[in-house]
């Protein structure tokens, strides 16, 4: 997976930075608390969510990839961590976890523990956004793992753990010339 991040980075900075996400941000934002002060940025790639966040959040980023690491630090990120999130121990951190379109390289039988971790990591009352590519697949493809979740699937493994569902929508794919959909869901602890 790493390699593929390493091997790619300029074209998935160069296809994501730039994206619109503010009906992702909005979606998120609403069910933060008032006083929401820390934010969790899990695989942020290129940067771009940690970058929205940390305008009016202590955000911390992690991502596996040193590449984008580096890159993140050359943007003026601060917190940022190279690790998986298989690797957080943090225990009721933050008032808010950003999974954007991350999660999806996380084999289906580890997904449930990494929604724990992450349910640990939030304060009481913090809330998680997760995005997956809408379908049932769960495979390699174009040299990456993916596993694609539709609401069934997803609530299969949420009802796992001490989640709860606060919303679901599907949405278009931001990146110009794609048509895929996203599953986007907010859960609060």
């Amino acid at each position: 997976m790493n390699n593929y991040y390493k091997d790619n980075k300029e074209e998935f900075i160069n296809n994501t930075i730039n994206c619109d996400m503010s009906f992702q941000y909005t979606l998120f934002e609403k069910y933060l608390d008032k006083g929401a002060k820390t934010i969790l940025d899990i695989g942020f790639g290129s940067g771009r969510d940690s970058l929205y966040f940390s305008k009016a959040y202590e955000v911390y980023s992690i991502d596996p990839t040193e590449e984008f690491c580096i890159h993140a630090k050359e943007l003026g990120l601060k917190n940022v961590f190279c690790k998986s999130v298989q690797e957080i121990e943090y225990v009721n951190m933050f008032d808010g976890i950003w999974s954007c379109a991350s999660l999806l390289h996380i084999p289906s039988y580890e997904l449930v523990n990494v929604f724990n971790k992450c349910n640990s990591a939030l304060k009481n009352n913090g809330i998680m956004y997760c995005s997956f590519k809408y379908g049932e697949y769960e495979g390699e493809r174009n040299g990456r793992f993916f596993i694609d979740l539709n609401e069934e699937k997803f609530k299969h493994y949420i009802t796992k753990t001490d989640f709860k569902i606060l919303e679901i929508c599907v949405t278009e794919d931001v990146r110009q010339d794609r048509t895929e959909k996203w599953l986007n869901v907010i859960i609060g602890k």
